[in-house]
């Protein structure tokens, strides 16, 4: 099934070169695979998986690893981020 993966700030440097500049990338993922397996091949540094979002929706940590998708979803991740 296919869904819409995206990742912000400094995780877009995890993306494919072609994917960096829009953020996103459309990818072909099993019906049962847990928001955890979706994002191992991209080599995320844990720490640095901090906002999970599903549709806008927040994914606890603890839930990510059971969390699966629908077709047409968007899978968002934001690293922590600091202002002033």
């Amino acid at each position: 099934m296919k869904i819409t993966f995206k990742l912000f700030a400094t995780l877009t440097d995890h993306l494919p070169p072609d994917a960096r500049r829009s953020n996103q990338i459309e990818l072909d993922v099993a019906p049962d695979a847990p928001i955890s397996q979706i994002i191992e091949p991209f080599g995320l540094p844990p720490k640095l998986v901090h906002l999970v979002l599903v549709n806008g929706k927040y994914v606890a940590p603890e839930q990510r690893l059971s969390t699966t998708l629908r077709e047409g979803d968007v899978l968002a991740i934001w690293p922590p981020i600091a202002g002033g």
